[in-house]
């Protein structure tokens, strides 16, 4: 009875992890660019001390869902968003460079150029500031940025930079729990030109609220199933204890 203790213990505890990734997509679905992370059980071979006669679920989340969000215009010229495959390079709070597809920009008090997470968008020679004050600014197709100085003619246009933009391999990106990713073996991904970006839109996230929605009743109902099974094992654990009493 322990052994079926033990795996209706460690299976109840897994669904609540995989309640917790499920929900965390259902929070997401109206967040930029964000990118749904899957979430799987399998069995593992308990070892320690004596017999491996245990054997347990972990719910691991071995990926994300890559797939690109819908579009949203907004006609605003700070916000962009990637056409088809391609991140935008970001300064994490580590201060090391990390990936997201997060494209609602904004100027910070100092001039610079980040995201709404306040995150620093990453240029050719590190983060990009932007002259201020200013009357406009354009962000071009390829990620370069032009500004109209306040004060000046129409024809007093300034290139000051050009977002860094890079497509590595999904396979090689990790996703960290600051919601940004990284390359699994560490470093910095080469910047492509064959990045292309959207002007006066953002991509949405790419969560299906009702497929989640269905994941999580399905991942409850395991969990309530375990919880029966743990009682279920607790009352035949009583009866033993009763019968040997009695023959006592």
């Amino acid at each position: 009875m322990d052994r079926a203790l033990y795996i209706a213990a460690q299976g109840a505890n897994q669904n609540m992890n995989g309640i917790a990734v499920r929900s965390n997509n259902l929070a997401n679905a109206q967040t930029t660019g964000f990118k749904a992370d899957m979430e799987q059980a399998r069995a593992m071979q308990a070892y320690g001390g004596g017999l491996p006669t245990r054997v347990f679920a972990m719910t691991e989340r071995p990926s994300q869902d890559f797939d690109a969000g819908a579009f949203m215009t907004t006609d605003r010229p700070l916000d962009v968003a990637i056409k088809g495959q391609g991140w935008f390079a970001v300064q994490a709070a580590d201060g090391n460079e990390a990936y997201t597809r997060t494209g609602a920009l904004q100027i910070s008090e100092g001039g610079v150029l980040e995201n709404n997470r306040g995150e620093m968008l990453m240029g050719e020679n590190g983060p990009i500031v932007v002259p201020l004050p200013m009357e406009k600014i354009d962000i071009g197709i390829d990620g370069t940025i032009s500004v109209l100085p306040q004060g000046a003619p129409p024809n007093a246009i300034e290139v000051v930079g050009r977002i860094k933009m890079v497509n590595p391999d999904i396979r090689e990106l990790v996703k960290g729990t600051d919601g940004l990713f990284r390359l699994r073996e560490g470093g910095e991904a080469e910047e492509s030109i064959d990045v292309k970006l959207a002007s006066g839109v953002l991509e949405g996230s790419n969560v299906n609220a009702v497929n989640e929605m269905t994941n999580l009743i399905s991942l409850q109902r395991q969990f309530e199933m375990q919880i029966k099974m743990m009682k279920t094992v607790e009352e035949m654990d009583s009866s033993s204890s009763s019968l040997l009493s009695l023959r006592g």
